[in-house]
């Protein structure tokens, strides 16, 4: 009977650990900017990089969390293409961005209690353009070039499109044709 039993738990290790593999695999690897940035310097093919700006009171950022970043489409899809930051728009952190340190706008700042909201960071106000409106999605290029700023929750398909327009460099091709288009126009 002891044999038995011992048997039936290593089997239910073993069933536990291959879930557990299998749920990290369907998760997003969210890391920060300084984490990227050292990704960054080891890998010989650089990606592009998706910020998702949130802050820890934002009901739609976690929102996001458990469904358009939970979909396994989405997952496969980013951490294929894609350097997946997540920036906390209130952190206390300083990073370093085109030479110049980001830091809190106000660091020695106390929230009155965990879901109050808390002072900006500078970086977050800078690549936002100062629309500090949370969730926010910034994409930058390999060269770390901002493409696009993105504001608010998205479905799956929008969030998906988005991604593939990125991803596969689609924004490449509409850009030249817009700039054909204008040139052309111009002749008239």
């Amino acid at each position: 009977n002891r044999m038995k039993f011992n048997i039936k738990i290593i089997f239910i290790a073993l069933l536990i650990s291959s879930l557990t593999d299998v749920i990290s695999q369907n998760n997003i690897n969210w890391i920060s900017w300084n984490t990227m940035i050292q990704q960054r310097a080891v890998d010989s093919i650089k990606k592009k990089v998706f910020i998702d700006f949130y802050t820890n009171w934002c009901g739609w950022c976690k929102r996001m969390d458990v469904s358009t970043f939970s979909d396994p489409v989405i997952v496969n899809y980013i951490k294929n293409n894609f350097y997946t930051v997540k920036f906390n728009g209130e952190t206390k952190d300083t990073i370093v961005f085109n030479n110049h340190n980001f830091y809190n706008s106000d660091p020695t700042y106390k929230k009155p209690n965990p879901n109050s909201r808390g002072k900006a960071h500078w970086f977050a106000h800078s690549i936002l353009d100062g629309k500090l409106s949370y969730p926010s999605y910034v994409l930058l290029d390999e060269n770390l070039t901002r493409l696009m700023i993105y504001q608010g929750y998205k479905k799956v398909d929008e969030m998906l499109g988005i991604l593939l327009f990125f991803g596969n460099n689609q924004y490449k091709y509409y850009h030249n044709h817009l700039n054909s288009q204008w040139n052309s126009s111009k002749k008239l």
